[in-house]
């Protein structure tokens, strides 16, 4: 019965080709309300004074909380392998500020 109670626990995901192909994005911008976080993807270019929102995803809080917790376990993981990573914008460059202000709370990426 427990081996019966696995299998119907299993959740089958399909990741079509696009999707998989993955979109890059070098900002997020994080807002949130009372009931959800939204988290804007966004490809900024050098040079390029306009960006665009290449994805968003919305999350309920627990989620949220859920997502922070995997990825603090996977970049532990990641840097332990492979070295801390630096809070900088790459290697051997300053951090890059943008100004952000979109008339909601304030965002942090």
């Amino acid at each position: 019965m427990a081996e019966e109670e696995k299998k119907d626990n299993r959740l089958n995901i399909e990741l079509t080709e696009a999707v998989a192909e993955g979109t890059y994005s070098n900002l997020a911008i994080i807002t949130h309300s009372f009931s959800e976080f939204v988290i804007d993807y966004v490809r900024v270019v050098p040079g390029v004074p306009k960006a665009k929102v290449q994805s968003r995803v919305i999350l309920s809080p627990f989620h949220a909380k859920r997502l922070m917790a995997a990825l603090t376990d996977n970049i532990a993981k990641y840097e332990k392998v492979n070295g801390a990573i630096p809070m900088n914008a790459g290697q051997g460059q300053e951090e890059v500020h943008f100004p952000m202000n979109f008339g909601g709370p304030n965002t942090e990426a």
